[in-house]
C-alpha cells in the first residue's frame, strides 16, 4: 500500500515538473516583436537607408546569385552551416515573394529581434544577433530605401535543416543564450570616430559574426571575438582580424582593403570576403576610415588553432 502511494506520487511530481519544465521553456522561447505603436512618428531617410544596407551587406546574401545586380534582391543564396543548408530569402518589394506586404514594425522586428511577421523565430544565419545593436531609426530607413528598389518575383525554397534544429521554437533558448539585444551605446572616452566604427562593426557590419569561433551550438565564443575561425560555410579559415594578426597593418591599410579589396602585400579579398568589399567599397569614406580606427583599436587575441595541412603521398 505504501509503496503505491510512494509511486503515486513520484508520477504525480513529474507530472508537475514535467508541466513547469514546459512551461518555462514556452516562456523563454516568446517570439520578441517590435509593436507598431511604439514606433514614434519619424520620416524615413532613404539616403541613410542606403547606407545602413551597404554597412549591413544586405546584397552580399539577398542578391540573386548568379547575375551582376546586387540591388536585384530575390534571394536564394545557399549557406552552409554544421547544422544543415540555409537559403537567403526574398527581401525585394514584391508583394507575393518578397516583402512587398510587410509593415514597417515586422520589418524592424526581423531585423532586430530576429522575429517573421508570422511570429516565427528567424534561424540566426540572419545575423540579426548582431543587428539588434542597431539603431531602430537605421532600420526604419532601411525598409524605406528597400522599397524603392524593384520587386523581384520568385519563391526561394525552404531550409535544407534537419530535425531537431528545424524546431524554430528551439532557436528561442538559442536567443536566451547568445543574444545580447541591448542598443550600441557610445563609450564617452572614444573620440565620434571610434564610437561610428564600433556601431557598424559590432551592429550593421556584423563582423564577428564570420570572425569569431563558435561553439557546438553555434554560438560565438565570446572570449574569442574577433579572433578567428573555421568558415562557418565549411570550407576555409576566416582569418583573426584583431592584432594579434592585424598588428603590421595600419588604419589606413584596413580603410584601403575595405575600399579595394588590396592587402598591403598586394593579395586581394577572396570568397565570401569579395562579396563584402562591395559592399564596404560603397560606403563614405569617413564610415571606412571609422571602421578601420574601431579594428585597429581591438586588443590582440589568439584564435583556435588552425588546422594543419595534411601532407601529400
Amino acid at each position: 500500500m505504501l509503496r503505491r502511494i510512494f509511486q503515486s506520487l513520484v508520477f504525480r511530481g513529474l507530472v508537475v515538473a514535467a508541466v513547469i519544465g514546459c512551461a518555462i521553456f514556452w516562456w523563454l522561447t516568446i517570439p520578441a516583436t517590435v509593436a507598431a505603436n511604439s514606433l514614434p512618428a519619424y520620416k524615413p531617410d532613404p539616403a541613410n537607408g542606403l547606407t545602413t544596407f551597404n554597412a549591413g551587406g544586405c546584397s552580399s546574401c539577398h542578391a540573386v546569385p548568379g547575375q551582376p545586380d546586387r540591388l536585384k534582391l530575390g534571394g536564394g543564396l545557399a549557406i552552409p552551416s554544421p547544422f544543415g543548408t540555409f537559403y537567403s530569402p526574398n527581401i525585394s518589394p514584391d508583394p507575393a515573394d518578397g516583402i512587398g506586404r510587410w509593415s514597417e514594425a515586422e520589418f524592424v522586428s526581423a531585423v532586430l529581434k530576429g522575429t517573421a511577421p508570422s511570429g516565427a523565430h528567424y534561424f540566426p544565419a540572419f545575423p540579426y544577433a548582431s543587428y539588434a545593436h542597431a539603431r531602430v531609426e537605421d532600420i526604419r530607413d532601411l525598409f524605406a530605401y528597400l522599397k524603392t528598389l524593384a520587386p523581384v518575383s520568385g519563391k526561394v525554397r525552404d531550409h535544407g535543416v534537419p530535425f531537431p534544429f528545424n524546431v524554430r521554437r528551439n532557436i528561442g533558448i538559442w536567443k536566451f543564450l547568445f543574444m545580447d539585444d541591448k542598443p550600441f551605446a557610445p563609450d564617452p572616452a572614444r573620440s565620434a570616430q571610434w564610437n561610428r566604427g564600433a556601431y557598424l562593426v559590432g551592429g550593421l557590419g556584423h563582423c564577428a559574426e564570420c570572425h569569431s569561433p563558435r561553439n557546438f551550438l553555434g554560438g560565438i565564443v565570446a572570449a574569442q571575438r574577433f579572433a578567428g575561425g573555421p568558415n562557418p560555410e565549411g570550407e576555409g579559415w576566416v582569418p583573426n582580424i584583431t592584432q594579434k594578426r592585424l598588428g603590421d597593418w595600419s588604419a589606413k591599410d584596413i580603410a584601403y582593403f575595405l575600399e579595394t579589396g588590396m592587402t598591403p602585400d598586394g593579395d586581394t579579398a577572396g570568397g565570401s570576403m569579395a562579396r563584402v568589399i562591395r559592399n564596404t567599397s560603397q560606403l563614405s569614406v569617413e564610415d571606412r576610415a571609422a571602421i578601420a580606427e574601431y579594428i585597429k583599436s581591438l586588443p590582440p587575441v589568439e584564435g583556435p588553432p588552425r588546422p594543419k595541412k595534411a601532407e601529400k603521398s
